[in-house]
């Protein structure tokens, strides 16, 4: 459901300039994988380290984390009322909440993240 939502922008008040939403997806996976720093043997840092215990707990973690993203950057999108010039503002503000959202303290699972609320409406 959430993805036909999104490829068809069906939630909120949509702006005029969409984004692109294979562009989007590519930009997402990479945002993750240097966020997550899942290039290196061992993560080096504390996001990375935080989402390796989640992946150990559950194998399909990386998707849904994959897809809170995806439903957290469109929400911002919307909320910017961004047009495609912000698209890098869009994503860096999506990786900050997302960052913020993963080193809470009171988070022991991703089910747990504020953001995960977005894949239920």
């Amino acid at each position: 459901m959430s993805f036909q939502d999104l490829l068809q922008k069906r939630e909120g008040e949509r702006s005029v300039w969409e984004y692109p939403f294979a562009v989007a997806g590519v930009n997402i996976t990479f945002m993750l994988i240097q966020m997550l720093d899942l290039e290196a043997v061992k993560p080096r840092t504390l996001v990375g380290a935080t989402f390796l215990k989640f992946l150990a707990e559950d194998d399909s973690a990386f998707d849904l984390l994959y897809c809170i993203t995806f439903k957290l950057m469109d929400n911002e999108w919307l909320n910017m009322h961004a047009s495609y010039m912000d698209f890098n503002a869009v994503m860096k503000s999506t990786r900050r909440q997302l960052e913020r959202e993963l080193l809470s303290e009171d988070i022991t699972r991703l089910e747990e993240l504020p953001s995960y609320t977005l894949l239920t409406r």
